[in-house]
């Protein structure tokens, strides 16, 4: 079901002027009241075993292999796959190499899970029993009604490979997109319903946050993925009383080992992990921590020559669609009071653009500050606060400070990506033994972004971590464990009712 809206008012609070300079596109000021009814109604439909399990209508495990298989012919093919490319393009400003890239991964996503592929999720197994005729069977079991909440830095992505993975495990979902980029997934499901996807097994939904909060407290769904920010993943693990998988934000941190190698294509990762889609990744590198060795190099140096290349008219850099230009320098300006700081390049406002006030618009920017000033409590926050824009701190650290570094990241919030950059195998031992992010890349070529189809990407010790992409996030997400335990006897001859117990 396609949720269509019906404006009451739809430019309440907004004075005329505003609209024709079309000042607020995208804010809550441009409120559409919609009807939660038929979405409740049809939430409330679905038991809570499921659309299919293993014992019930199997058969449709098969149906989403089909699916799968015809959608990602479907992204295959360069004329859609363009069309998509330039759509997402159209809405979250990013590059075509970039923007296409989520269409290539939700592409080899579909073709991963083609064929038979979707029932092997639901694989059980068996454990002999006690006595004969005893045997216990586990199962994947379904939510039944589901919520999937994503947002606005990946619109096909994201939604793309949560959706299906609900759907493969047999759950209803119903999926609000941000709307500032709902269109992409709007387009989507059309070519999902036109490989087959059921129109009544999914329900898709255009508000703004409020109203889905207000839906979400109605409808109790069984299980909510939010993607996104951690104060909302917060607020909606308290109102739905704990009953949600998250994968919210990481301020993301990469260490440069002491083995100095490659610095050309190092300093190019580094480069690409802060400043690629203008920082708006969760993944995106937000502190990087240097080894003395490295602070000798021309690392720094090349970082800037890389960033300063980056330009609007390529969408190489761009506009920040949730921090403004303003809330970035007064972050600079505070970060540049702690003693020993100082401005490694950018740090500025992008020049010659028509981008809105409303939005950000900064150069790629890199503060260095000092591990010592960092590590201080008046500082840590500042310094760890995560800023979704082309906005990173680089510190280094002498060769008995590594002690330090891990405490750096013991005491941060979240553990989502992290890169360890280096050859040395007792080096890497050391920091990976010491560290939690749940997608931590290691070795002289590691990295901090990149969510493809062929590994897990999600945050580590939060009980309530969510995962993408891959068979253990969709069996992990999308289902929970059931366990039956067959005993049919026969009944030892000659049995007798024991004494009680």
């Amino acid at each position: 079901m396609l949720g269509h809206t019906e404006p009451s008012s739809p430019f309440e609070n907004v004075f005329p002027f505003q609209i024709l300079l079309v000042r607020y596109l995208g804010t809550s000021t441009w409120r559409i009241n919609i009807s939660l009814e038929p979405f409740i109604e049809s939430l409330s439909k679905c038991p809570k075993h499921g659309l299919h399990n293993p014992f019930k209508s199997p058969e449709r495990y098969l149906l989403y292999g089909d699916i799968s298989a015809k959608a990602a012919h479907m992204l295959s093919l360069p004329k859609v796959s363009n069309f998509f490319t330039r759509l997402i393009q159209r809405v979250s400003p990013k590059s075509y190499k970039q923007a296409f890239g989520e269409v290539y991964v939700t592409q080899k996503f579909l073709e991963n899970f083609s064929g038979d592929q979707v029932r092997f999720l639901a694989r059980s197994f068996a454990v002999p029993g006690n006595h004969i005729g005893q045997q216990s069977q586990g199962y994947r079991w379904p939510y039944g009604p589901v919520a999937i909440i994503t947002p606005f830095n990946f619109p096909l992505e994201i939604p793309v490979l949560q959706l299906m993975g609900a759907l493969y495990m047999g759950n209803k979902p119903i999926l609000k997109v941000d709307s500032k980029v709902s269109i992409v997934m709007e387009q989507m499901m059309r070519l999902l319903h036109h490989c087959g996807l059921p129109p009544e097994d999914v329900d898709f939904i255009n508000s703004d946050g409020k109203t889905m909060n207000e839906l979400l407290m109605e409808a109790n769904p069984r299980m909510t993925l939010f993607t996104g920010s951690s104060r909302v993943a917060e607020k909606l693990a308290v109102d739905l009383k704990g009953r949600v998988k998250l994968e919210d934000a990481g301020f993301d941190w990469k260490i440069l080992g002491p083995d100095v190698e490659e610095v050309d294509y190092v300093a190019w990762v580094c480069d690409q992990d802060a400043y690629e889609c203008s920082g708006q990744k969760c993944s995106a590198q937000s502190i990087l921590f240097m080894h003395e060795n490295w602070s000798t190099s021309s690392l720094i140096s090349k970082i800037k020559g890389l960033a300063e290349r980056r330009k609007l008219e390529d969408l190489t850099i761009g506009p920040v669609l949730t921090v403004t230009t303003e809330a970035m320098l007064e972050h600079k300006k505070k970060l540049l009071q702690i003693p020993g700081s100082k401005l490694l390049f950018g740090g500025e406002p992008l020049e010659n653009h028509s981008i809105p006030t409303i939005y950000g618009a900064m150069k790629p920017t890199s503060i260095y500050v000092p591990l010592e000033e960092i590590l201080k409590p008046a500082n840590y926050e500042l310094v760890t606060k995560e800023i979704f824009g082309p906005f990173q701190i680089i510190t280094d650290y002498k060769k008995d400070q590594l002690a330090m570094v891990l405490d750096a990241l013991e005491r941060m919030h979240a553990h989502l990506t992290a890169a360890v950059v280096s050859n040395d195998p007792i080096f890497l031992q050391d920091v990976i033994g010491k560290t939690v992010n749940g997608t931590t890349y290691a070795g002289l070529r590691a990295r901090t972004t990149g969510a493809p189809q062929n590994h897990w990407f999600g945050p580590a010790g939060d009980p309530r971590g969510a995962g993408i992409g891959t068979p253990e996030a969709i069996k992990l997400v999308w289902s929970c464990h059931r366990e039956i335990i067959y005993d049919f006897g026969p009944v030892p001859r000659g049995w007798e009712i024991p004494p009680s117990t």
